[in-house]
């Protein structure tokens, strides 16, 4: 049978390219659900090709556009973020995939649990923002959570028929975004254009903006944290350029196992939807005859202060990591909106986690308390800059 799959965020990079991998495809998935915020013509486009069940649009001011254009279409209109929220508990559906930016991801995930989904997450944020509340009920409702994330996929299959006590490390591989060996004076005068220009993948901006500034590869180690139930002190990174090692194991007998591959996230997009099973893919092959040349490097953590921070939130625990990504988000916002200096985000979310209201032990009310007023802070101090 077909594996039907939910796209929360089918307009987005994740997104559509997981819509060709499901159209390449057709034998093995199909679409049960779209879901976008804002992107109506796309996802009108998207619907009658794909024709799902249903169709979500967020922006509620969209939804005439929406449902006048598949009114010919045997698909189901829906709007607003309870809609979203509602729309993954919909007993056809085999598999979300939870492809959302930031916050707004860890909702529909806790509801897909809930309602005993399997999830390929796309949205690191949700392990980031509350990991701990999320990995506790897939446990409780064994639910299996397939990562995305290349550097978290890459991890999935090296510990694949390995035991959890046989691991000493794992290693994060970056690519060191755009501005790698720059100094601190060049990065004063980084422009929007220049932190949009990665070296190797095509993603959405704020993705982007974060792995050029390596918060990414921060909220990859937390959501790791969770993920593979690991300690911080057994998280490394290491800078790799040529973003051919997705991410490697090391091994308490000294061996290490790494993933490779040409960077394309439909690789991993297609490695979630088919797991347990691997899919023949026509995706281009890595050769090593004319990829001679592989090299790593530690990453600069006082130039690029964001990752530290990360790990400071991360051994902090508690609300705390969500304090860490509202910040960011607040940050890369005004960045985007070029309201803010590229360095300036790094300021932005160091006074949000000195002025956080620590919680050891939070609930899902906690940590939506913590996201409103982190932003709040965190625009508060960005206008006062400004």
């Amino acid at each position: 049978m077909k594996k039907r799959i939910a796209v929360l965020g089918s307009t987005g990079s994740i997104g559509t390219q997981a819509l060709e991998v499901i159209r390449g495809h057709p034998q093995l998935f199909e679409v049960e659900v779209l879901t976008a915020q804002n992107n109506c013509d796309l996802l009108i486009r998207q619907a009658i090709e794909f024709q799902p069940n249903a169709v979500v649009i967020g922006n509620k001011s969209c939804f005439a556009n929406v449902h006048d254009a598949l009114r010919s279409y045997p698909v189901k209109v829906f709007a607003g973020e309870d809609a979203i929220f509602q729309v993954v508990e919909m007993d056809s559906i085999d598999l979300v995939l939870c492809a959302l930016v930031g916050y707004s991801g860890l909702k529909p995930v806790l509801n897909a649990i809930e309602a005993g989904k399997n999830i390929a997450l796309a949205n690191k944020e949700s392990l980031v923002v509350a990991g701990e509340l999320v990995m506790e009920a897939a446990h409780r409702k064994n639910v299996a959570i397939i990562p995305v994330d290349s550097e978290h996929s890459a991890i999935f299959q090296c510990l694949a028929g390995e035991q959890e006590q046989s691991v000493e490390k794992i290693i994060l591989t970056a690519s060191g975004g755009p501005f790698r060996g720059m100094k601190m004076e060049h990065l004063r005068q980084v422009t929007r254009e220049a932190a949009l220009n990665h070296p190797n993948w095509k993603m959405g901006h704020k993705i982007t903006i974060d792995s050029a500034s390596l918060m990414n590869k921060g909220l990859e180690v937390i959501e790791a944290r969770w993920l593979f139930n690991m300690t911080p002190s057994k998280i490394e990174v290491v800078i790799h350029p040529q973003s051919v090692i997705h991410s490697m194991v090391q091994f308490i007998d000294g061996s290490v196992k790494a993933q490779l591959g040409v960077p394309d996230m439909k690789l991993p997009i297609l490695y979630a939807f088919g797991f347990p099973l691997r899919i023949y893919s026509d995706q281009p092959r890595f050769h090593f005859s004319t990829n001679t040349r592989l090299t790593f490097e530690p990453p600069d953590t006082e130039l690029f202060g964001n990752l530290k921070l990360a790990y400071l939130a991360l051994e902090q625990g508690g609300n705390m990591p969500c304090v860490l990504n509202a910040a960011n988000e607040a940050a890369v916002h005004a960045f985007l909106n070029e309201r803010i200096s590229f360095l300036y985000m790094t300021k932005v979310i160091e006074y949000c986690l000195e002025q956080a209201c620590f919680i050891q032990k939070p609930t899902f009310e906690d940590y939506k308390e913590t996201h409103t007023l982190t932003l709040e802070k965190a625009n508060q101090f960005i206008t006062e800059y400004t």
